[in-house]
């Protein structure tokens, strides 16, 4: 009995992340507890985003259920734009495992240059009941060094 106490301690530790501010349980019942992390953009670091996940201490897969907010927290520096992916589909800023079968979260950081806006968007990278999960969240530019007026030059 105290080594299989022990072992659930390990998982439970296991499962503990240093970017972790938030923890909530979904009842008494049950494994699952929502996981708030917070995620600075390792580029644009005037930008911080918190997302919340389910996670299942004990089973092979959590949930792909997220959601995402960023807001910005810091100066945001022409330099800081001028270095990130500028393609349509953007850069990936953070990757989570969320199961044994391949399944994570990942957050990509995309810049819609004509709304100067960075959109942060959070998916499952598996598809769960014929739907990705996914969620989105903007940071607009206005207000910031680097924001550029249509037509400027960058």
């Amino acid at each position: 009995m105290r080594a299989w106490m022990l072992a659930v301690a390990a998982l439970a530790l296991g499962g503990c992340d240093n970017n972790e501010v938030g923890d909530v349980s979904l009842g008494l019942f049950t494994t699952k507890d929502i996981k708030v992390e917070v995620l600075r953009d390792p580029i644009v670091t005037g930008v911080t985003c918190h997302i919340s996940n389910v996670e299942a201490d004990l089973d092979l897969a959590d949930p792909s259920d997220m959601g995402i907010a960023c807001r910005q927290t810091g100066e945001i520096t022409p330099q800081m734009i001028a270095a990130i992916d500028k393609g349509k589909s953007g850069e990936v800023v953070f990757k989570k495992s969320k199961s044994v079968l391949f399944k994570s979260l990942k957050i990509r950081r995309i810049l819609d240059a004509d709304n100067q806006t960075l959109l942060y968007i959070a998916y499952s990278t598996k598809e769960t009941k014929g739907s990705y999960k996914h969620s989105l969240s903007t940071v607009p530019l206005w207000g910031t060094r680097a924001y550029r007026a249509r037509g400027e030059h960058h």
